[in-house]
């Protein structure tokens, strides 16, 4: 079989210059609308591509869709819908084009960023359908068997994608005309195709785990398929409005993976070059996640970047560099933007009266540099304070609080990755405005820094993989499904991740236990709004949380946010898609 990732190829579609990327690949262009032949690995390498990149020349230039293309990735456009919005992250730089309007959840029909998730949606299903018709005569090919399947299931991904954030899609496959309307797709019917699809193509990929490491890493197998159907049938209620439940089969997807070759990272590791040791859970976000057994063994689908090669703003780099600022240790990258940053709620879950150790005083970091002699003599010779160097940061938050180490040993958990510090200035857990980096904790759950103590390959644009999918999501979709249908076996799953974690375990299993579990497990990670759907918590009235409805303290919001609506402009050149209730206006 040959190996996608090295190959060395990438096309243009339609009118639009596009790019390939993936750890090894070295791009040429090829246009089919204006070249004759073309090579299908290329194409291929194109459709995987569009996972973590965003246009031809990376990381700004020659973008697939017409938007500011650092926004335009598919990693940044749907984790922004499906976080900013919730009680995990805020958006410090509110002038931002809508960010007042997806972070405080008054959206309307006109939103940028809908449309800009809804374009790269159908722009990477458009790659799908264009490779499945071009490979449509090799089909009883070996090898296509396998290729064929894939680029099914990253077209099935989208379109769940779809349903997830607006309930409907602008449907198209292979079979259709480059020239057709897409057609409008949604609730039970959409969901009913996703269904039965990944159940046809399962058969079709690789066995589970096949692409779990080696050359082929990052390709897809049964176990994405696996995972994204166990993901499918767990939310089934809230996309059918009531008409399906498939907790049954949510079980049964999850009782393959969990019983195949996939394990949880759980052994931690020192890095000889920094001292610290890093948790299993935390390896599974490190720069070297592609090549650590350790984490590997846990991540079913990763979106593979690299900093040389695959560089953008949209996915790794997005995740590292929004949530770090200038000063701040073990930063793992030269770009501080300072702009996400953790809501209380988020800190809430882990210390429930908000009390995390922090620095909380600029009179207690003078009086440290003043002690240590962190001076330096100004123009008229008289000494003065300056900025900390990265070691006396590091050894001003050991002595005034606030390190990451001192924050995952008071909450006793390993995914308490957080930073509350002298570097880069004094935070805050809660406030009322939200202009401002500092008016929350720092998150460092995503890091350029090898677990191995190895140098990366550049110090901007991060070598991280983005797990997709990951055998954690299998335990809690499987302890959710159980409890939702009186098992009350559920809370062992739930406590398999917290033993990994070194939390405690928990001898009873409310409904608040398990959305809590979610969020510690997995925030950060692009899915939050789809939990707090799922438990009736994201509108009304039944969880509020700091800045829900762009008020401090919270307030109900209607219910028609539970999604999203359709971009006016799709509607305007598509006759047969329509509004999503409560954006007619």
């Amino acid at each position: 079989m040959r190996h996608i990732f090295a190959k060395t190829a990438f096309a243009g579609l339609l009118l639009v210059g596009t790019t390939a990327c993936t750890n090894d690949l070295n791009i040429s262009s090829i246009d089919p609308q204006s070249t004759p032949t073309y090579d299908d690995m290329g194409l291929l390498a194109k459709v995987y591509g569009t996972l973590g990149m965003t246009g031809q020349v990376g990381p700004a230039g020659k973008g697939d869709i017409s938007s500011d293309e650092g926004e335009s990735g598919f990693y940044r456009t749907t984790f922004n819908l499906e976080e900013l919005p919730t009680d995990e992250l805020n958006w410090a730089w509110q002038t931002d084009d809508d960010i007042p309007q997806i972070t405080g959840i008054y959206w309307n029909r006109n939103s940028v960023r809908c449309q800009w998730a809804y374009q790269r949606l159908g722009f990477n299903v458009l790659n799908c359908n264009f490779y499945l018709q071009e490979t449509a005569d090799k089909a009883a090919d070996a090898n296509y068997k396998y290729y064929r399947a894939e680029v099914r299931f990253l077209r099935a991904l989208y379109y769940w994608y779809f349903l997830d954030l607006f309930n409907k899609a602008p449907f198209k496959d292979e079979n259709n005309s480059m020239t057709d309307l897409p057609v409008e797709k949604g609730g039970v019917e959409l969901y009913n195709w996703i269904d039965s699809e990944l159940t046809a193509l399962e058969s079709e990929l690789a066995p589970i785990g096949q692409f779990n490491g080696g050359d082929n890493y990052g390709r897809v197998d049964q176990g994405a398929a696996l995972m994204l159907h166990a993901r499918l049938c767990l939310n089934a209620e809230v996309y059918t409005g009531g008409a399906v439940k498939a907790y049954d089969k949510a079980i049964n997807y999850c009782n393959q993976l969990i019983s195949g070759p996939y394990a949880l990272s759980s052994t931690p590791k020192t890095n000889p070059s920094n001292g610290l040791t890093y948790s299993g859970y935390a390896q599974l976000f490190m720069a070297d996640n592609d090549i650590n057994a350790n984490a590997m063994k846990e991540i079913i689908l990763p979106i593979r970047q690299d900093g040389k090669k695959t560089p953008n703003y949209s996915t790794a780099n997005y995740l590292v560099s929004s949530m770090r600022i200038a000063g701040m240790p073990y930063a793992g990258t030269t770009n501080g933007w300072s702009c996400n940053y953790a809501r209380p709620n988020l800190i809430y879950k882990f210390f429930a009266d908000g009390n995390i150790p922090r620095v909380t005083s600029q009179d207690d970091i003078d009086a440290y540099k003043w002690a240590n002699k962190i001076t330096a003599k100004n123009k008229k010779g008289e000494e003065e304070l300056r900025a900390f160097t990265e070691a006396e940061c590091i050894a001003a938050d050991k002595a005034l609080h606030g390190s990451t180490e001192e924050i995952l040993a008071a909450a006793a958990d390993d995914r308490a990755l957080f930073y509350a510090g002298c570097g880069g200035g004094i935070r805050k857990v809660s406030t009322d405005k939200l202009n401002n980096f500092l008016d929350g904790i720092s998150v460092v759950k995503w890091q350029n820094i090898r677990s191995d103590g190895g140098a990366v390959s550049d110090d901007e644009f991060p070598d991280t993989d983005v797990p997709l999918m990951r055998l954690a999501e299998a335990y809690l979709t499987r302890a959710e499904a159980k409890w939702r249908t009186g098992d009350g076996t559920a809370i062992a799953d739930v406590n398999t991740l917290r033993l990994r974690a070194n939390a405690a375990p928990l001898t009873q299993l409310t409904e608040q236990d398990l959305i809590d579990e979610w969020c510690r497990e997995f925030y950060a990670e692009g899915r939050r709004r789809i939990d707090l759907n799922r438990f009736n918590m994201f509108v009304g009235k039944n969880y509020i949380w700091a800045w829900k409805g762009g008020v401090a303290n919270g307030q109900t919001v209607d219910s028609h946010f539970r999604i999203y609506p359709i971009p006016q402009d799709d509607i305007n050149n598509n006759k047969n898609m329509t509004q999503n209730p409560g954006y007619a206006e």
